[in-house]
């Protein structure tokens, strides 16, 4: 996995003062990485039970849709409040400096699908619990959370210990 590490550019001081950001666009962009990236994903889960993929706005977007096409499910988004057309089902959640909320169409989980929950790196965990509420709202079944990036020291797994966590690699540090 260091290959894919290697990688992630890290911007100091992004969005603020003492935040070492993971910057997974650089590894999206070098077509060996983002194709490493995938079959990494796609030898995990290719043969489980998944009947859909769902990825976390936005860079969720990119790895959840990929791996949806490659795995041959169904992708649903999880959105920012008020970017869905549809009837949608929502939640708030607390973040660092506030609140935000997220949400997904009410038609978009069946009860009893099996679902895999993706995003780009888990921090807090915030965003990943709520768009786990929303797919149990809707019941579904979380197989597994996955994302390419882990930073432990914000203790984002705590949030989702409930849950089987899946990610290719980790940053120590804020």
């Amino acid at each position: 996995m260091e290959e894919i590490k290697r990688k992630i550019r890290t911007i100091p001081n992004f969005p603020k003062e003492g935040i070492m950001f993971r910057d997974i666009t650089t590894l999206l962009a070098d077509p060996e990485g983002l194709k490493k990236t995938l079959e990494y994903f796609l030898i995990r889960y290719k043969g489980r039970k998944i009947d859909k993929v769902v990825g976390i706005e936005s860079r969720g977007f990119i790895l959840g849709g990929a791996l949806a096409y490659l795995l041959n499910k169904g992708f649903v988004p999880v959105r920012k409040k008020g970017k869905l057309p549809g009837e949608t089902i929502g939640i708030t959640y607390d973040l660092e400096y506030g609140t935000d909320t997220l949400e997904m169409h009410t038609d978009s989980i069946k009860p009893g699908e099996n679902v895999l929950l993706v995003d780009d790196l888990i921090a807090t965990g915030g965003s990943c619990r709520a768009a786990a509420d929303l797919i149990e709202r809707q019941g579904g079944k979380i197989v597994e959370c996955a994302f390419i990036v882990d930073l432990p020291d914000l203790k984002g797994k705590e949030k989702i210990k409930n849950y089987d966590i899946f990610t290719l690699v980790e940053f120590e540090g804020d």
